[in-house]
């Protein structure tokens, strides 16, 4: 993935790396296109231990920190465009568009939180239901990790059954 940041700010930091530097204001929201994906809208938050290219992550908009999905969470969900592995550490966060997201034996359908911290299934888990995602495809065994294409539209979890 090559996403271009399409409305342009001063020193942007490429939407693919991480910084140990925090180049703009946490929460920022960016739009980006890729020649094969398409438009996409990214937010800018602190990594957490152990973030790789498309976790899943629930993030806090009071201090735009971000933790690995896990069962059971709620809150706000983005995925991780780069290896974003330490609290100290600053990146961008897919929430809208087409994307690819750390799968665990995807096929296609609703998204459902795995039990593996940062990894999320098609299959169904009272509960753990990511809301405005959904697999468009199955997984890709060739990308470390794997991964499945996925379409987002500011999706969140609430921990409830439906």
């Amino acid at each position: 993935m090559a996403f271009i940041i399409t409305n342009a700010i001063a020193g942007s930091q490429p939407i693919a790396t991480s910084s140990t530097v925090q180049n703009h204001p946490l929460g920022r929201i960016v739009d980006a296109v890729d020649p094969t994906l398409g438009a996409g809208e990214f937010i800018y938050l602190k990594g957490v231990t152990s973030t790789v290219v498309g976790s899943w992550v629930t993030y806090n908009p009071d201090s735009w920190t971000t933790a690995l999905i896990v069962p059971d969470v709620i809150g706000p969900v983005a995925v991780a465009m780069s290896a974003n592995d330490a609290s100290t550490s600053y990146g961008w966060y897919q929430i809208h568009g087409k994307g690819s997201a750390a799968s665990a034996d995807v096929d296609s359908g609703y998204v459902y939180i795995d039990t593996a911290a940062g990894y999320c299934d098609d299959a169904v888990v009272a509960g753990d239901k990511v809301h405005n995602a959904r697999w468009i495809g199955p997984d890709d065994t060739t990308l470390t990790p794997i991964r499945a294409e996925v379409l987002l539209a500011r999706p969140f979890t609430t921990d409830e059954s439906t």
